[in-house]
């Protein structure tokens, strides 16, 4: 926003600090991510069109493209899904509304933790689509999907304090 008047700040209703999740990995681990997938959700909340999928960058990334994104990163990983495209994972359809992709990343948060739940040994295979080369491990997807999505979530943080001054969580 170089030259341009910037939006009063303005701090997040609600700012949330890390989970208490106890010893357990795998409950630390989840814990985490599934903070970090709250903070995306929260940051395309309530944002309208067409600031929510306008870019904030040259790289064309969006709030909007962010939350689709990452639906598409956690059904790779964890549902065993591709994607034909994965610039394209980054670009919301016109048609596509934030309601809806909001609503599909969440689904798809609930279907990929029935399958981190249903995991006995971190240390096994990850399902995911065909790929050469062997599956990670639980552990490292669930550790990369933390990176993946904080990466992202201070993506989101930036963007949206671009276009309305919103800060924290």
């Amino acid at each position: 926003m170089t030259g341009a008047a910037r939006p009063p700040r303005r701090r997040a209703a609600r700012d949330t600090k890390p989970p208490h999740t106890g010893a357990d990995e795998k409950a630390t681990l989840r814990g985490f991510l599934d903070h970090l997938r709250d903070a995306i959700a929260a940051k395309a909340t309530g944002v309208p069109e067409p600031q929510v999928r306008t870019p904030g960058v040259p790289s064309g990334t969006s709030l909007l493209g962010l939350v689709k994104h990452l639906a598409f990163v956690e059904r790779f990983y964890l549902l065993g899904e591709d994607a034909d495209d994965w610039a394209a994972t980054m670009r919301p359809a016109a048609r596509e509304t934030v309601d809806g992709l909001l609503a599909d990343y969440r689904a798809t948060i609930e279907r990929a933790n029935q399958v981190i739940d249903a995991c006995q040994d971190l240390s096994l295979p990850a399902p995911r689509a065909p790929r050469p080369g062997p599956a990670p491990s639980m552990r490292w997807v669930l550790v990369h999907l933390i990176e993946e999505t904080g990466r992202h979530a201070g993506h989101a943080d930036i963007l949206r304090e671009q276009l309305d001054g919103s800060t924290g969580r």
